[in-house]
């Protein structure tokens, strides 16, 4: 008999499938509770564009019936799993954010991710929200309005994985596949306090290729690191449709996370050499956290690295990405677009292909020197963002005299030009109770010592614990 005093919506995926496991509770009690969740914090914070609830429960019976019989589908059997609007799920129509796209057809097809989800008996609850075709760092769009933060309604969400992060904070899911092309999972993670990870590009197969290219990841959104780990067990295998796709890794990445970090040598960059103001408190919560990865045996040394803001070459690879995502649009499908959106569109559709090889030059170098620093360094901490969350429906903070979302994320896009794993990790809050993030960044293929490090700081306490 279900425990009356334990919330089901509380619980992380590991904590979830014990529970399946010792038979505490079952997959169709669990997404119950979650999908009531949902519903209730819907509403307000408006994370999900699509509810499955019938579906979902479907799903949950069917795993019900297999744990009973003692042969669970796979590692994630009966665990509610969401999944951002950007990727294909099977039955429900991926509209992403926007009004050009057409509900109309089969949607027949999983993407990667979700496939390997499904084959491991994961329940899916719904579709998360994302900005149109996730093109900024907030999460608003023309199809399904505003996305607002789970500690303050009135703040943003963050982006472009925003109904995502809200969702796994407010307990509505455990799991939850979000995309990243400039920080689109970690922003999030980090205004509302859950724990993402940008893998290595390739680690996680995506299909179909995204407009933004090399620089969009399909990413674990969770409580803690090691639900993460989890999750790219699941997802971190090879599929004939991405042929970027990594061969799979050499064992399991849960199998690692108590290995710690002793002996580990980290980078702490409180600003990229001075080149970013962060916030006091965010800095001073960053710097807590740095102190016990030193308390725990890790040599930590300040030092930044040879990173020049590489803005302008971002924007072009982003801009052209976005030209590229909404090319085959009509003059009145056009007049649907957010109008962000198509003002970049504009702009990328005005590149030459000239413009493009000289901001892949640039991304080219930025990775040599970031494979440099790593030969010295096996981890870089730097704060996720320098700011807190600011009000819901804005690009950029009021009265900040930004243009762009990138002015507010420098810590973040970087990584996404150089393909390295990159981790957002819970470490406080402000004065307002708005959550704040220190992130982790590691050599690529070495998403091992990213989890690692995140998993030593969820279990000693820097970060807000998961039931």
């Amino acid at each position: 008999m279900t425990d009356p005093d334990l919330d089901l919506t509380q619980l992380t995926a590991v904590r979830i499938v014990e529970g399946y496991r010792k038979g505490e509770f079952s997959p169709e009690e669990v997404t119950r509770a979650v999908l009531e969740r949902a519903e209730r914090i819907q509403p307000e914070v408006n994370a999900f564009v699509r509810l499955l609830g019938e579906e979902a429960l479907a799903q949950a019976r069917e795993s019900t019936d297999r744990w009973r019989r003692g042969e669970p589908k796979g590692l994630v059997d009966g665990v509610p799993t969401t999944v951002k609007d950007i990727i294909l799920l099977r039955g429900a129509p991926t509209l992403k954010g926007s009004k050009t796209i057409s509900e109309k057809g089969s949607w027949d097809e999983d993407a990667p991710s979700v496939a390997r989800l499904r084959e491991h008996g994961a329940v899916f609850v719904g579709k998360t929200t994302t900005p149109e075709f996730g093109w900024k760092g907030v999460t608003d769009s023309p199809l399904s309005g505003v996305t607002r933060n789970p500690h303050d309604p009135s703040r943003t969400a963050g982006g472009s994985s925003g109904g995502a992060a809200a969702a796994v904070a407010l307990g509505a899911g455990p799991l939850a596949l979000g995309t990243d092309g400039g920080g689109s999972v970690r922003i999030p993670a980090a205004f509302c306090g859950i724990f993402a990870l940008k893998p290595t590009y390739g680690r996680v197969p995506l299909y179909p290729a995204s407009a933004f290219g090399t620089l969009a990841h399909v990413g674990p959104m969770t409580r803690d690191a090691a639900d993460a780990a989890l999750l790219l067990d699941v997802i971190g295998a090879p599929d004939s449709r991405d042929w970027s796709a990594l061969d799979p890794a050499a064992g399991p990445f849960s199998a690692g996370l108590a290995a710690g970090v002793r002996g580990l040598r980290v980078a702490y960059s409180p600003s990229l050499g001075g080149q970013v103001a962060v916030q006091p408190q965010v800095a001073a919560a960053v710097r807590r956290g740095v102190e016990r990865l030193a308390e725990l045996g890790a040599y930590v040394t300040e030092a930044d690295p040879d990173l020049t803001d590489p803005v302008k070459a971002f924007h072009t690879l982003w801009f052209s990405g976005a030209a590229r995502v909404t090319q085959q649009l009509g003059p009145h499908q056009r007049e649907l677009l957010d109008p962000g959106l198509r003002e970049i569109s504009g702009i990328g559709a005005r590149y030459s292909a000239l413009d493009y090889l000289a901001a892949v030059d640039v991304r080219m170098d930025l990775g040599r020197r970031m494979g440099a620093f790593h030969e010295s360094y096996d981890l870089l901490v730097t704060p996720t963002l320098p700011i807190t969350a600011f009000e819901a429906g804005a690009e950029v903070p009021k009265g900040s005299g930004l243009r762009r979302w990138t002015g507010w994320t420098p810590f973040t896009y970087p990584f996404n030009l150089t393909q390295q794993p990159a981790a957002s990790v819970p470490v406080g809050a402000d004065g307002d109770g708005l959550p704040i993030g220190l992130q982790l960044v590691a050599a690529r293929h070495r998403d091992d010592l990213v989890l690692r490090a995140a998993h030593a700081l969820f279990e000693t306490g820097i970060t807000p614990s998961a039931a």
